[in-house]
């Protein structure tokens, strides 16, 4: 704290209390003027967050988000429903494998833009591995996941696959081409085709910003196809699905909540708000991750980067009129931080931890259990996500494709820099309610791209 004796001259002459009293609260103004936040640093602050704002007044509340007209609607494109897809040439060019990596639904997402690849070059792609990172803990293949004989059958008429290399290739060691930097149709031909042509097997590594829609139609469309016509769970996964959809308490939203130690410590972010068990769990996940503190730390935050915690989630959701006795299934990862802050205000929350048999789950692997969170979250009634990953995307175009509108991703962005202009109780819950309520009725609160178009809703309000 700044002394006034500091930044005032020492005066020669008795001065009156009134007069120090005003020219103390001068001083103040000027300071909080001078300042864009309060006067303890701007890291300080945002450390606050988490414990100041969270309540207001019970009776606030008598909207909600469902109730919400939406002028927009998003449904899968015409230019790959409404037309046959191209057929594929008789003669490939070779061989492609897809280096899928990471969660489930990444890997999901490298796949559907291996076979937009694989399209454009007129290639036969070769079922993947799928590859997870240590701290997935998981060893799933394609074929635990997915329906492989359906995935086949659903795509012979457009991209040839097979299960395995011929005999004549499968020992050779691939060559491994990275596509990460390849955007438009050219790059592709110019820099992988003529590997692929040459060894005739190569194996790649999608960009994970794809750019499909600098890519041809026929392979746009086959991409499209893939994703979200030809992957279907296996049957065992399917039916454990049902058995805890059953099992969930109608009407169910599905609320995927992302604040696991491995993503809080790829975002960077600090929370020091947390109980020392959740620290030092985020802690032990950094592996090298520096925070990103100082004036840098409120940009990241007013940019949206920083996963909302359980206690902030449970706080939009009331803003947003959603009941506190809603039921809600809880799609995140076994290692989710400071759940009780969320499930001490909505008491019926279910994971699938807590409703299937204990041996079964732990004989899933990780993909196969985030499968089962997928499959909840594409068959409730309602669905929030607080990041928009893979999952979220996946999700929203599964649910838009069947026609469930009640879909939202909540704004944390606009949580942030609400947060940082100084609101607080009601008027933040009004704020989050204007920005969310907006979102849904413009159609951005479920945006979807590539494969999906918005439409206008005649009949809306």
């Amino acid at each position: 704290m700044i002394k006034l004796s500091v930044l005032m001259p020492a005066f020669t002459k008795p001065v009156s209390n009134g007069l120090i009293a005003a020219a103390a609260i001068l001083l103040c103004l000027l300071i909080m003027h001078l300042s864009p936040w309060p006067t303890t640093s701007n890291q300080a602050y945002l450390e606050t967050i988490p414990t100041r704002s969270m309540t207001y007044r019970k009776h606030f509340i008598s909207k909600h988000i469902w109730n919400v007209q939406s002028r927009v609607d998003w449904k899968p494109c015409e230019w790959w429903t409404a037309k046959p897809l191209t057929g594929f040439p008789q003669k490939s060019t070779g061989y492609i494998k897809v280096d899928c990596y990471g969660g489930l639904n990444q890997m999901r997402r490298d796949l559907c833009d291996g076979v937009d690849i694989a399209r454009l070059l007129n290639a036969t792609l070769v079922l993947p591995d799928f590859e997870a990172a240590s701290y997935w803990n998981d060893t799933s293949g394609f074929a635990d996941i997915f329906d492989v004989d359906y995935f086949i059958q659903r795509t012979k008429d457009f991209v040839h696959v097979v299960k395995e290399l011929p005999k004549e290739l499968a020992s050779k060691k691939p060559v491994r081409v990275d596509c990460r930097k390849q955007k438009g149709h050219f790059d592709y031909i110019e820099s992988v085709l003529p590997s692929l042509t040459k060894h005739q097997y190569i194996v790649i590594t999608p960009a994970a910003s794809q750019t499909p829609d600098r890519h041809p139609v026929f392979a746009k469309a086959a991409r499209c196809h893939v994703c979200f016509k030809a992957l279907r769970l296996v049957p065992a996964i399917q039916k454990m699905g049902a058995e805890l959809l059953q099992k969930i308490p109608q009407p169910i939203l599905s609320l995927h909540m992302r604040f696991e130690p491995d993503m809080i410590a790829y975002s960077r972010c600090q929370y020091n708000d947390l109980s020392q068990s959740s620290l030092d769990a985020i802690n032990s996940a950094r592996n090298g991750r520096t925070i990103i503190s100082g004036d840098a730390a409120v940009t990241w935050r007013k940019r949206g980067k920083c996963p909302l915690t359980p206690r902030e989630t449970a706080f939009i959701l009331q803003a947003l009129g959603i009941p506190t006795n809603t039921t809600v299934y809880l799609a995140a990862g076994e290692s989710l931080l400071e759940s009780k802050d969320f499930t001490s205000i909505y008491r019926n929350s279910y994971t699938k931890s807590s409703l299937l048999d204990k041996a079964s789950l732990m004989a899933m692997r990780g993909n196969s259990r985030a499968a089962l969170d997928y499959y909840v979250s594409i068959n409730s009634d309602a669905y929030i996500g607080t990041y928009f990953g893979n999952m979220d995307k996946m999700v929203a175009a599964m649910r838009a494709l069947n026609g469930q509108s009640k879909t939202l991703f909540l704004n944390r962005r606009a949580f942030a820099e609400a947060i940082l202009k100084g609101l607080e109780g009601e008027k933040l819950a009004e704020y989050l309610w204007e920005t969310h309520s907006k979102a849904l009725v413009d159609g951005r609160g479920s945006a979807l791209p590539d494969c999906f178009c918005m439409s206008n809703l005649t009949n809306s309000s």
